[in-house]
């Protein structure tokens, strides 16, 4: 059964860090681009970055370019988001999602993701 589950979420103070994880199961990651995403309260959910079936190629949104770094490790099947100097408005359900290529679609579109994961819950607050 075709799974991804995401994990690492948490509550931080302003400035904290991060490492949200997402696992993949029934498929090999080798083969597809991973999407993070997330979503606020009352807002629209939003693509955050992408990172290509090998790694050689990713993308960040701008509000967390600088900020957040995301890499792979094939061999566990899994892909992570780094997330530093976390701000308030970074609260929000983080999500992971497969592309059906092997690099990210420009520009990153939800409805060009065909699994997602269930989120994970990140929340910035003193």
């Amino acid at each position: 059964q075709l799974q991804l589950v995401e994990s690492g979420g948490g509550l931080v103070q302003p400035g904290g860090s991060l490492r949200l994880s997402c696992a993949a199961s029934g498929f090999s990651l080798d083969y597809y681009a991973i999407g993070w995403f997330r979503q606020a309260p009352g807002k629209e959910r939003e693509a955050v970055s992408c990172i290509s079936s090998s790694g050689a190629s990713t993308e960040y949104a701008d509000s967390v370019k600088g900020r957040s770094t995301i890499s792979r490790d094939n061999a566990k099947n899994t892909v992570y988001l780094q997330m530093n100097s976390l701000k308030p408005e970074d609260t929000a359900v983080y999500y992971c999602a497969r592309y059906g290529g092997i690099w990210c679609p420009d520009p990153i579109g939800l409805d060009d993701f065909d699994s997602w994961g269930q989120g994970t819950q990140v929340t910035v607050s003193s």
